[in-house]
């Protein structure tokens, strides 16, 4: 039995959800296997009914003896994160950084696949052009905290924002990025290192010696390379095709996934999950709350089910649960069989509504 954690979120979170768990539903009966899901009311406007403060956080976003609750699954299954009445960053680190931090999601996995059917903005650029995987490391970096302010509003402000890295934290994200490289069906066989050694000297060495330590004794299989950010996000728009697995750290990753899925289609389509491989993993859409569609039928569910495929495919290979792996397997392809019937990716432009759209991906299954 298959047990899920379901947020459905904030703005459209709810409605793409619905369609991710339809399409589960279905390929479930496909395959034969059970699953039970639990629906945990975690959103901004819950927030907000508790007497939250919208501009800055003074009540908890989620509460201790949920998270207790939500170690107890066998995944997450995010909606949306983001309200239009509460100022960012609340719910962000209230829900989607806390979750990572407590529940260790060291990994962030990003896959950068171009459906058939969707348009790039790269030129020329075919589904088998962009077709690789970032792995972030989740846990660490810029996004620990660490730092602050003194003589805040003063001339004189001082702010420190502190990079923490750790060795442990780089071996473990550079080690899930080889041992998945090996597991992939990519002909190239590479792993490369993104980061920017020549002016982060301390941390870019912490990488780097890492990266090539390790790949040195443990796969000597995998071919490695490395790219300076900046460089990264030049080739990812003039050769894609280039890239089978990035591993980067966390602020590094953060920005260039968002890159790596304007040139896939578009946030729309970009699913991405929250990886623990001993623990509770969270998988989601990337497109955020979109609360000017919310109640329409008109938002693209396509990646909360790609999603769907994602928690499927990571947790089977985690569990070593073969029927799992074999459904996650089976969404994705019914996903390339259903896009190029889709006149769009774009919010209300798709020739289709939101639950007709899971009504494709359920009929190509």
């Amino acid at each position: 039995m298959l047990r899920l954690a379901v947020i459905g979120g904030d703005g459209t979170g709810p409605e793409v959800v619905a369609e991710g768990l339809k399409v589960l539903s279905a390929v479930s009966k496909k395959v034969g296997f059970e699953f039970s899901t639990k629906d945990f009311n975690i959103s901004g406007d819950r927030y907000l009914a508790a007497g939250g403060d919208p501009n800055k956080q003074t009540i908890p976003v989620i509460h201790e003896e949920e998270i207790a609750q939500l170690r107890t699954y066998d995944a997450i299954y995010l909606g949306a994160v983001g309200h239009p009445k509460i100022a960012p960053g609340i719910l962000e680190k209230g829900v989607l950084l806390r979750l990572r931090f407590e529940l260790d999601q060291y990994i962030n996995l990003r896959p950068v696949k171009l459906y058939p059917g969707v348009e790039t903005p790269l030129a020329g650029k075919k589904p088998e052009d962009i077709d690789f995987i970032v792995v972030r490391e989740n846990t660490e970096g810029i996004y620990t905290g660490m730092g602050g302010v003194q003589y805040k509003g003063m001339p004189s402000e001082v702010s420190t924002q502190i990079n923490c890295t750790t060795r442990f934290g780089a071996e473990r994200a550079i080690r899930f990025a080889f041992d998945l490289c090996r597991r992939r069906n990519s002909k190239k066989k590479m792993v490369t290192l993104v980061h920017k050694t020549n002016v982060l000297t301390f941390a870019g060495s912490t990488w780097f010696n890492a990266f090539n330590e390790i790949g040195d004794k443990e796969y000597k299989d995998i071919k490695r390379d490395y790219n300076h950010v900046d460089a990264c996000c030049m080739w990812f728009v003039k050769n894609p095709e280039f890239y089978d697995v990035v591993v980067t750290d966390n602020l590094f990753g953060d920005i260039i996934t968002d890159l790596a899925a304007v040139i896939q289609g578009g946030l729309g389509v970009a699913a991405g999950g929250n990886i623990n491989p001993k623990g509770v993993s969270m998988y989601e859409p990337m497109g955020g709350s979109a609360p000017k569609y919310t109640g329409l039928n008109v938002i693209n569910p396509m990646a909360a089910i790609g999603a769907v495929a994602m928690l499927l495919s990571e947790t089977g290979n985690n569990k070593g649960d073969k029927k799992l792996a074999q459904a996650g397997d089976m969404v994705m392809k019914a996903i390339l069989a259903t896009t190029p019937k889709m006149k769009s990716q774009a919010a209300g432009k798709m020739g289709c509504g939101t639950k007709e759209t899971g009504d494709l991906v359920v009929s190509a299954l």
